[in-house]
């Protein structure tokens, strides 16, 4: 998925399967993805590159989180379980997360790297700097990671 609008061709494609299996949460989950990214493309104007898409995506999934605990907290176990179903839909499209220990190694790397390139190690109040790091290293990797994680953890590791 290298081109603009891939992943809308392949979210249509996923659609229409969907629809034959009968299988209407998955279907209501890639119309509102292809909505998502559709409208993005019209706010742009031009059709969305692969990071923009990906970044569409995460914001769903970002919102559906938020959904689960408000619902968890207001006692509407079936509301957030369905919020949860979307989120395994959204994930299918976005590259793997990365788990807390490669994404440990890759905050180390990074601080390591910005400790070498100014001589002295990032204290806590260069957090932006190493998270800004950290996210272009998962960038670069293909990679994805929250962004609360990443910042708890390089919060966790400059503290020391």
């Amino acid at each position: 998925m290298t081109e603009a609008g891939a992943l809308e061709t392949l979210v249509s494609q996923q659609v229409v399967i969907a629809m034959k299996a009968h299988d209407a949460v998955r279907t209501t989950t890639l119309r509102l993805i292809k909505n998502a990214l559709k409208n993005k493309a019209i706010e742009k104007r031009a059709p969305l590159t692969p990071a923009e898409e990906q970044q569409a995506l995460a914001t769903m999934i970002k919102q559906r989180r938020d959904s689960i605990e408000q619902f968890t907290r207001g006692n509407r176990p079936e509301l957030a379980a369905a919020e949860a179903a979307e989120i395994v839909v959204i994930e299918e499209f976005l590259p793997k997360a990365l788990d807390e220990a490669g994404l440990h190694a890759l905050v180390a790397e990074a601080i390591a790297e910005l400790a070498a390139s100014s001589g002295i190690a990032p204290t806590p109040k260069e957090i932006g700097v190493v998270i800004k790091a950290v996210q272009a290293k998962l960038q670069a990797a293909g990679l994805r990671a929250e962004g609360r994680v990443v910042s708890e953890l390089v919060k966790k590791e400059l503290a020391v």
